[in-house]
């Protein structure tokens, strides 16, 4: 193994008896000023090595710095595309609207005497210490904060008052999901902002026997309204207005699914659902097709007329198919 000899400058320590021996004999001690007191044989491969190591890592490190800085940051938002979907604001950032019968909550900073928790009656008010009946009905709760504020304020009662409502319970401000829901009841509108696709997602859609269609009703300017939506066709077809701001009182109903009939020579006879768009040759499909005495020139059909009278027809295959339908199909002579 290749050793290499250092001088003594780089020796770390030596021995006592070197020292001792340099020390009694002062003589010595000038000649041997430059020459070691103890050889220190140390590999060199091993320090070679790691010095490459510890430049090459140094390499590296440049290398990768510079290239960190010549890449470009991405936007933190990108650009909106033509024709992206727009989305509505959130129905949450909207202040609820206090209406009879919501309980609710009310507390002044560091006056614990003012804490009340009161229903608000069918005419809208609540009875507040100190300045006694406070119209709150139809008052958002930020505005009902900033009214009992101000009359405490000029009742001379508090200096700078700070008011909080909460609502501890909802009872006033409801609309109601009927009929082919898959959690049909009353609920509360806790937003001004909740529209009839939120109803129907808070209902748990429309159940699997429920039809397209939902009906609404409710009072708008003082008079009744009725109105059907078909709601697979209101986000198909992106008519998005049909999705309009619910008010109390309103109520969405959902019927069962229209139902069409069939017998005759066909495999399955019975009752099935009337899909949207569907034909004649999608009615029989669903029965299960024609028997092997069944004929497709045979068919009846009877369907009742803008006058509720049930007529009788010879459908073609391509005819679309209604809600109540009955269709008989006959057997072939041969």
């Amino acid at each position: 193994m290749a050793v290499r000899r250092y001088p003594a400058r780089f020796c770390v320590s030596h021995s006592r008896d070197d020292n001792f021996a340099r020390s009694s004999n002062p003589s010595n001690s000038q000649s041997e000023m430059h020459l070691p007191f103890k050889t220190l044989v140390m590999p060199a491969a091993p320090i070679l090595r790691c010095f490459r190591y510890f430049a090459g890592g140094l390499v590296l490190l440049a290398f990768v710095s510079f290239s960190s800085a010549q890449v470009p940051k991405a936007n933190s938002a990108a650009p909106s595309q033509p024709g992206a979907v727009q989305s509505r604001p959130t129905a949450a950032m909207q202040d609820y609207v206090l209406g009879a019968g919501d309980v609710i909550k009310i507390t002044v900073f560091q006056n614990p005497d003012l804490t009340v928790e009161t229903r608000v009656s069918e005419n809208g008010t609540i009875t507040f210490p100190l300045i006694g009946a406070v119209v709150v009905g139809g008052s958002s709760t930020s505005a009902t904060e900033a009214h009992i504020a101000r009359m405490l304020k000029e009742g001379s009662f508090l200096n700078d008052p700070q008011v909080t409502v909460l609502i501890e319970q909802i009872h006033g401000n409801q609309v109601a999901a009927l009929g082919q829901f898959n959690r049909p009841g009353r609920y509360p509108l806790e937003t001004t902002q909740m529209r009839l696709s939120d109803l129907i997602a808070t209902a748990g859609g429309i159940a699997s026997t429920g039809s397209d269609k939902v009906i609404f009703t409710g009072i708008r300017d003082g008079k009744s309204l009725w109105q059907e939506i078909d709601v697979g066709t209101m986000f198909a077809s992106n008519h998005l207005e049909n999705d309009f701001i619910l008010k109390p009182g309103d109520v969405l109903f959902v019927d069962r699914y229209p139902l069409f009939y069939i017998y005759g020579a066909v495999q399955r006879p019975g009752s099935y659902r009337v899909e949207r768009n569907m034909t004649m040759v999608q009615a029989l499909a669903a029965g299960g097709g024609l028997t092997p005495r069944g004929s497709q020139r045979g068919m009846k059909l009877k369907r009742k007329d803008v006058r509720g009278q049930v007529i009788e027809v010879n459908p073609e295959l391509d005819d679309p198919v209604l809600p109540e339908d009955v269709i008989f199909v006959r057997e072939s002579v041969f």
